[in-house]
């Protein structure tokens, strides 16, 4: 059976008043997360809130560029490009919170 795996770019806005996916920004998604920007707080709460959006294993997301930044990318497991972008879709018309 084939992995299913692909990456998703991000744009982060840490230290937000809620967590949720926000909507495109070019050709990543903007999501907010509660977490400060220190000690690697706002990039776990990156992957917590993606697996629980996404509906994935917190092992199935991995933080693969972007440690220290506010652009990332993650790459996610078990998922295809368009269960991707349905998921996130749908996600960001409602008030996600992490």
């Amino acid at each position: 059976m084939e992995s299913r795996r692909t990456r998703l770019r991000l744009r982060v806005v840490p230290g937000a008043d809620r967590a949720g996916i926000v909507g495109r920004h070019g050709d990543a998604w903007k999501i907010r997360v509660t977490a400060p920007p220190e000690r690697g707080r706002a990039n776990d709460a990156v992957v917590e809130l993606l697996a629980t959006t996404l509906g994935l294993a917190r092992g199935s997301v991995s933080l693969v560029s972007g440690h220290g930044g506010r652009d990332k990318i993650v790459e996610l497991s078990g998922i295809t490009d368009a269960e991707l972008e349905d998921r996130l879709a749908s996600a960001d018309r409602k008030d996600v919170r992490a």
